[in-house]
């Protein structure tokens, strides 16, 4: 009679434990329709969607997919497999970002969670339903656009990428992280959009919330409420779940300081792997100060290009750095002031050959490309 009534009170506490936190509305329908539609993976259309219409779209996303594939990541994946040891944290840290899933599974492909923060919000999953002809015609021509942008430069136009995503009709961030699974081999399982608490919790969202949401009807503000995504995905063949969580946020100290709880998100992982490139020199800024600090505090092994973290920083922490590529000076005016020690750093080291270019090229359009990571002993936990 105890060990019933015992069990009863479990079933009742986690009931209600259960309602209190609820696992969130689950997009995986909407994820695959949009896999299908804006990313170009092979798969049944939706009924409502003309097929002459996505197979235009389709034929310039698999165009850039293949030479994506071909000219940059069959090169990459060569590089970073020779290079990633195996005993970094599998948590990757990817400020920065813009749409760039891509990249980070070139780099990281055995993760076992991505999280990327920029100032792009997601978007509504949902939207492809709601769009007529006329406006999914020039929507996926946006998204087609972006990502040839992507994949041909290999790092996104910030301004371009926020005003598509903050203002279209489609959520093209969300297709830009599944297109990165098309690319690679991967499959969603499921999809769930979250806000982040004070102390950085994730807190999914749910039918209730989809319905004040709903209420909104300025798309841009709609998008910034369905901005966080949780990305689950798996190798076609696998049952091995990895996790891909996309968070919007401004990493500049002002606003960190008045909402730091995308900082404090990231605090919890602990130890973590990481990456930057095409990051606009904001590492060197005097007002990106707090994100320099919890890079020096939890990185243990990072790629980056020359917008990575300064030497100046990363030394007196204890980082060790190796170059690979050539760089004589920035491509922008902002990189100017770490342009120096970067060209000593790689004038005092071996020359590296890198085929491939990592994010900006340096002024001479040359590819570059930094490891940093901390003392051997230090990158086991």
């Amino acid at each position: 009679m105890r060990s019933s009534f015992v069990v009863g009170i479990v079933v009742a506490l986690l009931a209600t434990r259960a309602d209190a936190e609820p696992a969130g509305h689950d997009f995986i329908a909407e994820a695959k329709a949009l896999l299908v539609v804006g990313a170009c993976a092979e798969g049944e259309l939706p009924p409502q969607i003309k097929p002459a219409l996505v197979a235009a779209h389709c034929k310039r996303v698999r165009a850039a997919q293949a030479d994506y594939r071909a000219s940059w990541l069959a090169r990459a994946s060569v590089f970073f497999a020779a290079h990633v040891p195996a005993s970094i944290p599998k948590v990757v840290v990817y400020p920065f970002a813009g749409g760039d899933l891509a990249t980070a599974l070139a780099v990281y492909p055995d993760a076992d969670e991505i999280t990327t923060l920029s100032l792009e919000p997601a978007g509504d999953p949902r939207a492809l339903a709601r769009l007529d002809a006329r406006q999914l015609r020039s929507s996926l021509a946006t998204v087609a656009t972006e990502l040839r942008s992507l994949y041909r430069a290999n790092f996104s136009v910030t301004m371009n990428m926020i005003g598509a995503m903050r203002s279209g009709k489609l959520p093209t961030q969300l297709i830009f992280g599944l297109s990165a699974l098309t690319i690679h081999g991967y499959e969603p399982v499921s999809l769930r959009y979250f806000q982040l608490t004070p102390d950085g919790a994730l807190r999914y969202l749910t039918t209730a919330d989809l319905e004040r949401i709903d209420a909104i009807k300025d798309i841009g503000k709609r998008n910034r409420e369905l901005a966080n995504i949780e990305l689950r995905f798996k190798k076609h063949g696998s049952s091995r779940e990895q996790t891909y969580r996309h968070i919007m946020a401004n990493l500049d100290d002002q606003h960190l300081a008045a909402d730091p709880a995308a900082l404090r998100h990231l605090e919890r992982k602990g130890n973590v792997s990481a990456m930057t490139k095409a990051a606009s020199y904001l590492l060197s800024f005097d007002n990106f100060s707090t994100m320099r600090t919890y890079l020096i505090d939890h990185v243990q092994w990072m790629v980056s290009d020359s917008t990575g973290l300064p030497p100046k920083y990363g030394k007196p922490a204890g980082f060790e750095y190796e170059t690979h590529g050539e760089f004589g000076s920035s491509n922008m005016k902002a990189g100017g002031e770490v342009t120096p020690a970067w060209r000593a750093m790689y004038a005092e080291q071996p020359k590296r050959p890198l085929a491939f270019r990592f994010g900006y090229p340096d002024g001479k359009f040359r590819g570059h490309l930094i490891i940093m990571r901390k003392p051997t002993a230090a990158t086991t936990r």
